[in-house]
């Protein structure tokens, strides 16, 4: 709804606007028979990982600004890499994204104690499988690991370049498998104490995107229109069914009393003894195909 009001607000009227191409869109391509991804001119094709019916998020400028700029980082054989204060979405963001392009993303909490042999172990699995990952608080690791994680990032993304020609590549001293799906993605809060700044080899490897506040009004609006609209449609959907259920569950007491009904009005269902209880399955048991044959 607000990308359509933003349309038109612009007046635009012509599909190489760059108000239309910046969105995320989705188009089923009829030769090929499968579905892309187009944003700016970077295309992904879908990848169908099924993650389940997960909440997305509201698309606010700052989205939009992020998503153009992880997009293009993995246009260009790059990766990302959000920075900002904590709150500002850039996690959420990314795993938005691979939600987006139906790709898992895997979350990385760094730390101190990481060194460049774990790292480089997830950096396996990940060209192996071809899923995303996220590295959250990249910058926590010290200053000795990254300048090792450079060199690991770098020999993934030139094996990247040259997929084409070779769907394999050496890594840690064995020669593995590539999946071209895959992606790297760094977030970073500067603003905290003990963190460390990148080298400038591992710098040059990422693209950078600058989180700030997110629009909570906005965020709020949206929110809320969602909820009135689902409360608006749903209630004539569920008023209808509480009143059929109540027909039908009256329905069903009228005919399993006309059909299980003692034959005295003062005789009653046994409660407490051992024979009641038995009469009274014996008598429920032998009530039962009258009430079927009655429905």
């Amino acid at each position: 709804r607000d990308v359509v009001a933003k349309l038109i607000l612009q007046k635009v009227e012509n599909s190489q606007a760059f108000t239309w191409l910046s969105q995320l869109r989705h188009r089923w391509d009829e030769e090929i028979r499968d579905c892309y991804a187009n944003i700016c001119d970077a295309e992904f094709l879908y990848y169908h990982e099924y993650l389940g019916n997960t909440p997305r998020l509201v698309i606010t400028p700052l989205t939009d600004r992020c998503y153009i700029t992880l997009t293009q980082s993995l246009h260009l054989t790059m990766s990302g890499a959000p920075a900002g204060p904590a709150g500002t979405g850039k996690t959420e963001t990314t795993k938005d994204l691979g939600r987006a392009l139906g790709i898992m993303v895997y979350v990385f909490n760094c730390s101190e104690q990481m060194d460049y042999k774990s790292i480089g172990n997830i950096y396996k699995g990940l060209a192996q499988s071809g899923a995303w990952g996220c590295f959250d608080e990249f910058n926590r690791i010290s200053v000795e690991v990254l300048s090792v994680v450079a060199v690991q990032v770098k020999s993934i993304q030139d094996a990247l370049k040259v997929y084409h020609e070779r769907q394999t590549f050496y890594f840690l001293g064995e020669e593995i498998s590539l999946a071209d799906t895959v992606g790297i993605f760094i977030t970073m809060n500067p603003g905290y104490a003990g963190r460390t700044e990148l080298p400038e080899n591992l710098k040059a490897l990422f693209r950078p995107c600058a989180m700030v506040v997110p629009d909570f009004d906005l965020i709020s609006r949206s929110c809320w229109w969602r909820r009135a609209s689902s409360k608006r449609v749903s209630s004539p959907a569920s008023s209808s069914r509480s009143t059929t259920s109540a027909r039908s569950s009256s329905r069903s007491r009228t005919t399993t009393t006309g059909a299980c009904a003692p034959s005295s009005p003062s005789s009653s269902w046994p409660a407490h003894s051992s024979a009641g209880t038995a009469s009274g399955r014996r008598t429920r048991s032998s009530c039962a195909p009258s009430a079927t044959s009655t429905s």
